[in-house]
């Protein structure tokens, strides 16, 4: 199989992320995870709203994502995982002195934006961002009302 012919199949989607944070970068990231974990994620079985990564240490090149919630599999047995296990992260390690150093700037957080099936693997997608004020907040919003009002303008002129 070439690296280019994987299909990509979406899993979860962090949609309070978008609203609450202002997104500066994004990466790809593997993931670590279990067998039982694998097949919860292939029935959707996941939540991301209080999930971030972070480094667990100063001196480990580790990047941890924490507080994401994966159900136990349905047909498990005593082997299965814990929910809210912390999972690492499979970066390069130029990435992982990116992140580091944006970090270490005062405000950023680094917060998982989507999981998905990239081929046979799992992949996280991650956002360096910045956390809103609530006037940013009110202002995106206004934002995408005047969009939806330009859109619903162009359809009724089109009928």
């Amino acid at each position: 199989m070439q690296p280019d012919d994987r299909t990509i199949r979406t899993i979860a989607k962090n949609r309070k992320a978008y609203h609450e944070f202002e997104i500066l970068h994004t990466f790809e990231a593997g993931i670590q995870l279990t067998g039982t974990e694998v097949k919860s994620l292939r029935a959707g079985k996941v939540s991301m709203l209080e999930a971030y990564a972070t480094f667990p240490s100063r001196t480990v090149d580790e990047l941890m994502l924490i507080g994401l919630h994966i159900n136990p599999y349905d047909h498990g047995n005593r082997e299965n995982h814990d929910p809210m296990r912390q999972r690492k992260l499979l970066l390069h390690k130029h990435e992982l002195q990116r992140i580091r150093v944006s970090l270490e700037e005062k405000g950023l957080t680094v917060v998982p934006l989507s999981i998905y099936f990239s081929g046979p693997y799992v992949k996280v997608e991650l956002g360096i961002a910045r956390g809103k004020k609530l006037f940013d907040k009110r202002h995106t919003i206004k934002e995408k009302e005047q969009q939806r009002g330009m859109q619903r303008m162009k359809g009724g002129m089109a009928d």
